[in-house]
């Protein structure tokens, strides 16, 4: 992944400041603040939901923006300006801060607040591979199908984040009078999910197949690797020994099959009958600490 330096303190920064991340870890979030203000000339924002997060980015100008929150406000983020077609010329910064960090740190990105945010003013610009579905949405880090069924039926998809429900104290108090009313013994269909089972899925990586759907799956995995290239792990259902995993890479992966949901990054999607994805090298650039 190349790597271009950047004068960060010369710029002006748009810091956009996740309403998660200020519930629910304030001092990290005063601490960050402190140190870009001691470095950089900076603008903040704090938004109050997804279109104000949303209407902050495309306000910016010629500011650099930089997210502070957890990896949830990272995506989100990206995936603006991705569908606004800005990411290419558009370095991104963010000092995570939150629950989950985990791709952040994956990313290069360091959890520690005061070390994230001197990063932001210090670090580089690296260019990061990109996968891109067919309904544009994004994945950052890894792409990952579990065993049909394996989430809640009343789950769903996960875009919205978790907290959302603190600012909805009603919703609390319905699923509560729910499980109330609910008999003893009986299970509830709020909770109740389906054994997970095989998935029998056909896999394509550069149109040619991995593996069909005589073959049932345990899982399969997507991740970006270098140069543009993805990833692709499949595990086949194991009869006695266990089977050794399928492996490929390719720029453009396809899966098709019975209604499967995904999980990317940290949002599971679907169910959907097929997707493609297609890996962008270099697509978008993220502020890491300097060599050195």
């Amino acid at each position: 992944m190349a790597e271009v330096a950047t004068s960060a303190t010369s710029e002006q920064l748009l810091v956009v400041i996740d309403h998660v991340a200020r519930r629910s870890d304030g001092e990290s979030v005063r601490i960050a603040k402190d140190v870009l203000r001691g470095g950089a000339a900076v603008k903040l924002c704090l938004p109050e939901g997804p279109e104000e997060f949303a209407r902050a980015l495309a306000r910016r100008g010629t500011r650099r923006p930089v997210v502070v929150g957890d990896d949830r406000a990272l995506i989100r983020a990206v995936s603006l300006l991705h569908r606004h077609r800005e990411l290419a010329g558009c370095a991104l910064s963010v000092v995570p801060v939150g629950g989950v960090m985990s791709l952040a740190r994956s990313l290069g990105v360091p959890t520690g607040t005061v070390a994230a945010a001197r990063a932001v003013l210090d670090g580089v610009e690296r260019r990061m591979d990109l996968m891109v579905d067919d309904s544009d949405g994004v994945v950052l880090g890894a792409l990952r199908i579990p065993p049909l069924s394996p989430f809640p039926a009343a789950e769903g998809p996960q875009d919205e984040d978790p907290e959302a429900a603190t600012g909805r104290p009603w919703l609390r108090t319905c699923q509560s009078l729910v499980r109330t009313l609910v008999p003893a013994g009986r299970p509830s269909r709020l909770t109740a999910a389906p054994e997970p089972g095989p998935s029998r899925l056909r896999v394509e990586v550069d149109g040619e197949t991995l593996v069909d759907l005589n073959q049932p799956v345990e899982a399969v995995s997507v991740a970006p690797g270098p140069a543009g290239i993805a990833s692709v792990e499949v595990r086949p259902v194991s009869v006695g020994a266990e089977a050794s995993p399928l492996l490929a890479q390719g720029r453009t992966v396809t899966v098709s099959g019975a209604h499967f949901r995904y999980r990317a990054d940290t949002a599971v999607s679907g169910p959907v009958r097929t997707r493609t994805w297609r890996v962008r090298e270099g697509a978008w650039g993220l502020t890491v600490p300097g060599p050195g």
